[in-house]
This record gives C-alpha cells, structure tokens and sequence, in this order.
C-alpha cells in the first residue's frame, strides 16, 4: 500500500469542499499539499477521480464518488482505533465531529471548543454549522457525533439531553416607536413588519407563537442569516423574534439593536446534546457530553447572554 491516511484525509476534503482552495482552507493545509496527495491517489488507483474545471473548481467522476465512499469509511475506521485505545487506557483523545445549528455556532462553539480541547490535549474538534433539519439528518448517516440543536421535531433514533432554554424575546432599532416599552405582546406586534429568520423547523416554531393567539403576523422580508435580519432590524425595517442571546447589542453595520422582552407564556427553544442512540458511545464522545453539561445551563451559556437575565 503506497498512500496514507493523510493523503486520503486530503482527498476527502478536496472532495467535500468542491474545490482544492476551499479544501485547503477546511484543513488547514497548502493547495499544493493537497494537489499532490490528489495526483499520487490517481496514480495510485489508476483511476481518475475529479474532472478539473478551470476556475471552477472539481467536480467527482462516478470512481472518485465511490473512492470516496470508502475514504470516509476508512478514515472513521481509523479514528475508532483511538477510541478503543481511549477506553482501555481511560485517556481521551481522538478526533469528534461536533455539529452546532448555524445560528448559536458563532457565539457557543468557539469557547466550548478550546475549553474542551484545552482540557483534553490530544482531542480534535471538527464543527459543523448548519440547520436544525440538516443536523438531524447528518446524525442518522453517522456523519457527526454529537449535535448542540433545540429540541425540535426529533426523530426517535435520536436521543436529546436538554441543557438551558431559551425564551423567545423580541429585538427592535433603538429608534423604534415601541423601543422604550421594556415588554410588548404579539398582539403589540402582528400589524408591525417582521424581518423573520427564516430557517426551516424554526420557521415553524416563530409563526407557530402567533398561530396559538389566532394573531398572523405581516412579514416584511426573511432570510436564513442571522446577521441580515439583525441588520435590517437595527436600521429601522421592522422587528425580528429570536432565542439566541449574542452578547453583543450592536449589528454588523455598527448601529444598535434593542431586546424587548416578550409578554405572556410561550413554548421556550430547549438547547442540548443530539446524539444517536443505536450507537456506540466511545469515551471521547462521553466526555464531550460531560464537558457540555458542566459548561451550558440556563445561567450560562458559552459566548451568550444568561438565558434569564432579562426575564423579570
């Protein structure tokens, strides 16, 4: 055998990623480290596995699509080798893939990451952003480990360890007329423009709130990025719901946003751990689970607000 586990590793990413840049950029590794390891693979198998688009990046052939299959399963097949090592000597280490909903990513996984890591020096944490339905979907094909998701239309093969909820709550432009209100209902709300983050499961949960009040709100405009809708709130376009708490009030534009707390009682979004449960769970994914557990609850959450800070 004349190739390595490293230069499958590169393969797979140039693979994922589309494009040797992106794939470069995922690992951490030179373009042309990963060029090479490419060229040797082909050589090696004498087969082609990409067709080289000019400024286009790749795109596989029908042999790379099932190179890669196999990649990816002796790649994990090699990771479970740390585990097993893992549990016989109760040392943690190895590689977790972690996924996190797109919209907590930016806040939670960076401190729970390096705290993790720096705890457990010879683990490795790959993240995942993406939505709740994708998350979902990447447990059942073992292409994650563990998920930090809401406790949203969970499939029974999924097992869901609740750890803080998250109130809805209401962000408006400082300039907005109902700025200085402290608390507003959605009845207060259902005739202003709503700037909706619109992703799915999520989507369902905020127009779900209006639909328990027989209250329709009139969206104004959605989109699927936290950052827009924050930004167009900030400027004065309408007012957004949200769960998340950044710790910072201000857009990305510069200008300042407003929290308003929202009356009456509603279902909370219930942050935890997804993992699946026909599986295994080697002692690098348990000790994760614990690292999660100690470090999230409601009076703390990693790069967020306390969840109740505001709830008086």
């Amino acid at each position: 055998m004349r190739y390595t586990l490293r230069q499958l590793q590169y393969f797979v990413a140039a693979a994922e990623a589309g494009s040797i840049t992106l794939g470069s950029a995922k690992i951490a590794i030179s373009q042309a480290s990963i060029s090479a390891a490419i060229t040797l693979l082909e050589r090696e198998f004498g087969v082609q596995m990409f067709v080289r688009h000019h400024a286009q990046g790749l795109s596989l052939t029908a042999a790379g699509r099932r190179l890669l299959v196999e990649a990816k399963l002796l790649l994990s097949q090699a990771d479970s080798l740390y585990a097993v090592a893992s549990e016989t000597t109760q040392h943690v280490r190895g590689q977790l893939t972690v996924g996190c909903m797109i919209t907590m990513a930016p806040m939670i996984m960076p401190e729970l990451a390096h705290s993790f890591m720096s705890q457990n020096p010879e683990a490795r944490i790959t993240q995942v952003e993406a939505g709740l339905a994708s998350l979902l979907d990447a447990l059942q094909r073992a292409e994650i480990d563990i998920a930090l998701t809401y406790d949203l239309q969970i499939p029974p093969p999924i097992s869901f360890v609740p750890l803080a909820r998250l109130p809805p709550y209401v962000m408006v432009s400082d300039g907005h007329r109902l700025a200085g209100e402290g608390a507003v209902s959605l009845g207060q709300l259902a005739h202003e423009p709503l700037i909706l983050l619109d992703l799915p499961i999520s989507r369902d949960y905020f127009l779900g709130l209006f639909a328990k009040e027989n209250l329709e709100p009139r969206i104004y405009y959605s989109s699927a990025q936290q950052d827009v809708v924050r930004t167009m709130v900030a400027n004065g376009y309408g007012y957004t719901l949200a769960n998340v708490r950044p710790r910072s009030d201000i857009a990305l534009d510069g200008r300042r946003l407003i929290r308003l707390r929202l009356k009456g009682k509603h279902r909370p979004m219930t942050v935890g751990t997804a993992t699946l449960s026909t599986l295994r769970k080697p002692l690098l994914l348990t000790a994760f689970e614990t690292h999660c557990r100690a470090s999230i609850s409601n009076r703390y959450i990693p790069g967020m607000d306390a969840p109740f800070q505001d709830e008086r």
